[in-house]
């Protein structure tokens, strides 16, 4: 009883987890001011189902994209919980110079 306690503990606690990746191509410092651009991308069955791209030419049209950043939040991680893993979103994110 008291194994199975802990395994659904750690199994709560690892998809409610936040996580961020963020990919800066000029090595600076991760910019934490706001995004040009933010949305929600719907990933399905513990994040295998779906493909999202994001065209950062398009998103910053006449500027220098400057970071990437893809990160899954408290509330994704809730959302994810709830569903037992069958709707698992992401956040992306582009900053423009």
């Amino acid at each position: 009883m008291k194994a199975a306690v802990l395994i659904l503990a750690a199994l709560i606690i690892s998809s409610t987890g936040c996580s961020t990746i963020t990919v800066n191509p000029e090595g600076e410092l991760r910019r934490t001011s706001i995004p040009s651009y933010s949305d929600r991308k719907n990933f399905f069955f513990w994040g295998v189902a779906g493909e999202h791209h994001v065209n950062v030419n398009q998103v910053c049209t006449d500027q220098q994209p400057v970071q990437m950043q893809t990160q899954k939040t408290l509330s994704d991680g809730l959302l994810s919980l709830v569903t037992l893993g069958v709707y698992w979103p992401r956040h992306a994110k582009v900053w423009c110079e």
